[in-house]
């Protein structure tokens, strides 16, 4: 499972999908709206996507992981569209059987998407808003 959306993630839905019999852990990650930010107070946060391209990414790290570690299932899902402070903007799920390799290949999704899904961040704080961040995951020179 692996997608964008522009409705709320249900953590539930994704540690079913991951569920197996064989899997005895599951780690998730769950990336949330954060209020502050370089010392501004940040209203909400605003994703856009070219969602085919960002989905098919979002596959490809499923694929990669599974040939790096022994898992049984990961499932991913991005917001897009507006993310209010603590609504979740990602969520990833990883069942193993062992925890180190549902950890480790849970670390290694979220790092992949800040390098390489075309999932683009606007911050909307008190007083303005700003692009942050881009597909390598550095911040922009210029704020």
């Amino acid at each position: 499972m692996f997608r964008v959306t522009r409705e709320p993630i249900d953590l539930q839905e994704l540690v079913k999908y991951v569920t197996a019999p064989s899997a005895g852990a599951i780690a998730t990650f769950i990336g949330t709206t954060r209020n502050k930010n370089e010392g501004r107070k940040v209203i909400a946060l605003d994703y856009d996507a070219y969602p085919e391209m960002a989905e098919k990414e979002l596959a490809r790290i499923g694929e990669e992981a599974k040939k790096k570690w022994q898992i049984e299932r990961m499932a991913i899902i991005h917001r897009i569209g507006p993310v209010e402070i603590t609504e979740p903007s990602v969520i990833i799920a990883v069942s193993a059987a062992h925890r180190d390799d549902a950890f480790q290949a849970c670390r290694f999704a979220i790092e992949e998407i800040k390098k390489t899904v075309p999932i683009w961040k606007k911050e909307m704080f008190e007083g303005g808003e700003v692009w942050i961040g881009t597909q390598t995951g550095q911040p922009l020179a210029s704020r």
